[in-house]
């Protein structure tokens, strides 16, 4: 059975420029078989100082929906449409480091045609 809500959210909903970014996975209603379907998502926007402030928005969201979230991360993207590269790097002193690799992934879905690095380093 699929979970309308969760499939309804966007996986990416990122700026562009420099900003701070939070991979957060998205939880549906657990089924009966105990199964809780899930989603992950990355957002991140320039109007938020703290990753705790996009998750804070991403959050009350999806409880507005009836969903549950948990953030896994956060770091920095540098977003440039008109060379179509997107860069991840760096990390969230709240939340850890994301999981750029996975990151990266999902913006791959949104921006097939982009080049998207990743790095450990940087803040």
């Amino acid at each position: 059975m699929v979970d309308v809500k969760l499939e309804a959210i966007p996986s990416v909903d990122i700026e562009e420029g420099i900003f701070k970014y939070v991979l957060i996975k998205v939880y549906g209603k657990e089924r009966s078989d105990g199964y809780e379907p899930f989603t992950t998502i990355v957002r991140g926007y320039k109007d938020c100082q703290w990753h705790a402030d996009i998750y804070e928005r991403v959050s009350e969201s999806c409880q507005g929906l009836g969903l549950a979230t948990e953030c896994l991360g956060g770091g920095r993207i540098e977003h440039n449409p008109s060379a179509k590269l997107i860069k991840v790097y760096g990390y969230s002193q709240g939340f850890g480091k994301a999981d750029h690799a996975e990151t990266k992934k999902i913006l791959l879905t949104k921006y097939k045609n982009y080049t998207i690095e990743i790095s450990d380093e940087g803040y």
